[in-house]
């Protein structure tokens, strides 16, 4: 059973039983409150029991803030009194986390075996005294309210060894070997807008940025990602950077990458039908297809910063404006992209002749961007797909857009439900919350870290995977402080998520 995160996990066992074995080996040791660490802290160290009071006095003050706080939090102490579990719920329950009690369920000879190896061992009459106490608790936890209860034998504990060390906990495989076993359907060309795509949307201030943006794609090719998407603005907008931050252009950019790639699927997310005529972004992304052999996709939506338009001299009409004219570029790019030149009359556009070449290379889909309810039927009707944020009520709207698209008249499993999606991404545990850190600014650490989703990269394609049950086709991520190559090279394990 997973154990949820965060969450106030209570670990209880006699001494010898594997309590801080299984903590470390899943735990960060800042989320770890050992009563034997903190008579260490406090006395002379962890057999000095001439501390405990102190040292538990100091226990109860770190669960009680670090809970506070909404952080995980790992109580590794015996566990077997009901007085102080009591409290823990309690306070867990106030602050809304999850309780869990995790109970090593160790034979007692195997607890005694490994106290007699201890350097300092615990007297044997204290230790037989643990062993009744646990199972006493045990038969107690049951009712006492908890979320969860975890029993563990020896065999659900890993061996003790060096702990909280990335290479000890969460080896990473190699890039090319993750990439190996990756699923075909990901990796063969022509596999289409499926998958995990990654969206650029910080770029570098100084050094060469044609280099970094290769070295970025292939990164993503050898990752295995199915595609790159490029953000649509004008000037870098404030959930993502400073306004002096660079954005290049995006059609110029996705040029430059379809030169730079072999596989990955390129395209916007999503440009404002506002900044150019549809017909522009038409020929534009036409273009991008015929270059890359049929390997582009257009996202499309109504704009929606006003900063940008009013300082590039653009207008920016109302918001129904807007979405007449989301409703008349979809229409308009779909009419020249149509096989001919001949003249085109449909409900909204009359164009007078439809000559527009190159053609794109087979099917060119339009992402539309947006949740509203007159943005998700633009998309059910004239759209390939539709993209939304991939937290709850995103998810809600994709149910809406798959409805939405039966009552068109149109199968619902030929479009694009697609999902932008924001993860903090970490080599382990301890790097996890090493990046919470430095990207969480002023927010508190387990809002941030909630919602990005703050975990490993396999943690992550677990999450994604469950995405694909509630009809997501295409997850486009865009992970916080995403610099380089290497941090590209990590998100390997995600992309086998839609396999």
């Amino acid at each position: 059973m997973p154990v949820p995160d965060p969450a106030l996990v209570v670990l209880v066992g006699a001494s010898g039983s594997g309590k801080s074995t299984w903590a470390s080996s899943r735990y960060r040791a800042a989320e770890v409150v050992s009563s034997d660490a903190l008579r260490e802290v406090v006395g002379s160290g962890e057999h000095d029991l001439d501390a405990s009071a102190d040292a538990f006095a100091l226990l109860e003050s770190v669960v009680s803030a670090r809970v506070g706080r909404r952080l995980t939090t790992v109580v590794d102490t015996l566990g077997t009194d009901p007085a102080r579990r009591r409290r823990w719920l309690t306070a867990a329950r106030d602050a809304g986390l999850p309780a869990v009690a995790v109970v090593l369920d160790t034979p007692a000879r195997v607890c005694r075996s490994r106290n007699a190896a201890r350097d300092r061992p615990v007297p044997a009459r204290v230790l037989t005294s643990q062993l009744a106490a646990v199972a006493t608790t045990t038969d107690l936890l049951d009712a006492e309210g908890w979320d969860a209860v975890l029993v563990l034998t020896p065999d659900d504990v890993p061996a003790a060894g060096p702990r909280n060390t990335p290479s000890s906990r969460h080896p990473a495989p190699a890039a090319a070997d993750a990439t190996a076993q990756l699923p075909g359907v990901l990796r063969e060309e022509g596999a289409g807008l499926r998958g995990v795509v990654l969206q650029l949307s910080r770029f570098p201030a100084e050094g060469d940025l044609l280099t970094w943006l290769r070295d970025m794609a292939g990164a993503a090719e050898e990752a295995g990602l199915a595609g790159i998407a490029l953000m649509d603005h004008l000037i870098q907008i404030p959930q993502v950077g400073r306004a002096w931050d660079p954005i290049p252009e995006p059609w110029v950019t996705l040029g430059a990458l379809a030169a730079s790639t072999t596989r990955l699927q390129l395209g916007t997310l999503v440009t404002p039908v506002t900044f150019r005529a549809p017909g522009i972004t038409a020929k534009a992304a036409a273009t991008l297809s015929a270059l890359t052999g049929g390997r582009a996709f257009v996202g499309v939506g109504a704009g929606w910063w006003e900063r940008e338009h009013t300082a590039y001299g653009l207008g920016f009409p109302s918001a129904r404006a807007r979405l007449d004219a989301l409703e008349h570029g979809i229409e308009t790019m779909k009419a020249l992209w149509s096989p001919g030149t001949k003249p085109y009359a449909g409900r909204r556009v009359s164009l007078p002749e439809t000559t527009s070449y190159p053609r794109p290379v087979g099917d060119l889909p339009v992402i539309v961007g947006g949740g509203g309810d007159r943005t998700l039927r633009i998309a059910a009707r004239l759209g390939d797909g539709c993209n939304v944020p991939s937290d709850d009520a995103g998810l809600a709207k994709v149910a809406r857009y798959l409805a939405l698209v039966a009552q068109a008249g149109r199968d619902p499993s030929t479009v694009h439900a697609t999902v932008l999606d924001l993860p903090l991404v970490g080599r382990d545990r301890d790097d996890v919350w090493s990046r919470v850190e430095r990207h969480r600014g002023r927010a508190p650490a387990a809002t941030f870290a909630a919602r990005h989703h703050a975990g490993t990269a396999s943690e992550h394609a677990d999450r994604l995977a469950a995405l694909a049950g509630l009809g997501v086709t295409t997850v486009f991520v865009a992970p916080v402080g995403l610099d380089g190559p290497d941090d590209v090279l990590a998100l390997a394990p995600l992309a086998g998520a839609f396999g």
